[in-house]
């Protein structure tokens, strides 16, 4: 068995809709590295997009899932509940940047922990309307395609999607999208698509994620909120992607002094095991009758064993501290870039949440060659590399944050060759 035979293998077995970025086949990995069937290594700054901050089989994760796989792997928490899924929620509880009381239930992917926060927001509320933001990704269910912010390739072809959703502009500096232009964009939607006593929710992240890691500034949360309290608005922060160390702090919410009122979370909560959930005011959170929340998988025991792991090992490993450590070398290195690669017009970020936006240096537009010329060069010398935003003209950066430092420096000069 070669790569190039299972290549073939995939392409006749499995429909083109699932786009495969690689054409080599993982054999094992560990922390940063992944190996692959033909032998061949690769720094894995992708980690299975945003899942792995704590890297590829952390030993505390492996032994917490040995552990619970000796014990039971399913229940179904609403048929027989079970003590480590009712633990998880109060380690959330107390640590999610929410006022007043919180109270935390569990999903299995982030797309799931979304449409539920939407459900708990109009059963709270009573009303149907949820406003999101242009360049957002929530998931690739039909409400979650509805409320993100980019067509190609998600709602390409899949339409009609569900009503009474909304889009006003995310603040972009570089695309000239300034925080009074996203909230004027607000109130342009209360004056000609829904009354603002009808809208049940706001829902941004405060890093966009496949929208090219663009960080809200504090001014548009700060504006969100005031809009929310303003019209009874529940605002949600949509945080799969920039939880747990990724930016510097558990939450990039923890970056500001505005709170949201629900918060969805998934990938790297559980490092690599499919879980997910959504933590929030708890009297919002009871908004929903018994039985109006829940799911066969959701807070699978597996799972849920591997979340408590990761949630040590980023205390006990200082891994916020080192996410924002890492962060500043990987900008540092990019920044330098800059001289010698004029197409790279912006670096930005929060923590290891990094990214490089490349354009064209005579006009300013959009270069996605650019990027994937970068990309493409990167990984000739074994550095995978994702790329984002609404043009898919952004580079962003996803190593674990648990990534031996003399393999990150070998992933910035090889980063420093390829952007040259």
């Amino acid at each position: 068995m070669n790569n190039k035979n299972l290549q073939q293998r995939r392409l006749d077995a499995t429909p083109r809709g699932v786009g495969v970025m690689c054409d080599f086949y993982a054999q094992s990995a560990e922390n940063s590295t992944i190996t692959d069937i033909e032998g061949n290594q690769y720094i894995d700054f992708a980690a299975g997009i945003a899942v792995l901050n704590t890297g590829h089989r952390h030993p505390r994760l492996v032994q917490a899932v040995e552990a619970q796989l000796h014990a039971f792997t399913h229940t179904a928490y609403q048929i027989v509940p079970y003590e480590s899924y009712v633990s998880l929620a109060e380690k959330i509880n107390a640590v999610a940047p929410i006022d007043g009381k919180r109270k935390t239930t569990f999903f299995t992917t982030g797309a799931e922990a979304v449409e539920n926060a939407v459900k708990i927001a109009r059963a709270h509320t009573g009303r149907p309307g949820v406003i999101a933001f242009g360049g957002g990704f929530h998931g690739r269910t039909y409400m979650t395609m509805a409320l993100t912010g980019k067509v190609a390739p998600y709602k390409k072809g899949f339409g009609p999607f569900p009503g009474s959703v909304y889009h006003a502009p995310y603040p972009s500096e570089l695309q000239g999208i300034s925080t009074a232009d996203s909230i004027k964009a607000i109130e342009r939607l209360f004056k000609a698509d829904i009354d603002p006593t009808q809208v049940a929710a706001i829902i941004f992240e405060p890093v966009q994620g496949e929208g090219g890691f663009v960080v809200a500034p504090p001014e548009f949360v700060a504006a969100i909120r005031r809009i929310c309290d303003e019209h009874g608005i529940v605002m949600i922060a949509d945080e799969v992607q920039s939880g747990f160390a990724r930016t510097g702090q558990l939450f990039a919410m923890n970056h500001y002094a505005d709170k949201a009122d629900l918060m969805t979370m998934a990938k790297s909560l559980a490092g690599g095991m499919p879980l997910s959930g959504v933590v929030g005011k708890a009297e919002i959170m009871d908004a929903p009758a018994p039985g109006g929340l829940g799911g066969t998988y959701a807070g699978n025991p597996l799972s849920i064993a591997a979340a408590h792991a990761v949630l040590d090992i980023i205390r006990d490993e200082q891994l916020c501290q080192r996410a924002a450590a890492l962060g500043e070398q990987l900008r540092a290195t990019l920044t330098d870039a800059q001289a010698g690669c004029p197409e790279l017009a912006e670096v930005r970020g929060l923590g290891s949440m990094i990214a490089a936006e490349f354009c064209d240096a005579a006009t300013g537009e959009p270069n996605a060659a650019a990027a994937q010329r970068v990309q493409k060069k990167a990984l000739e010398q074994g550095l995978l590399l994702l790329t984002c935003g609404q043009y898919g003209n952004v580079i962003r950066f996803l190593y674990p944050l648990t990534i031996p430092q003399d393999q990150f420096a070998k992933a910035l000069d090889i980063i420093k060759a390829a952007t040259k």
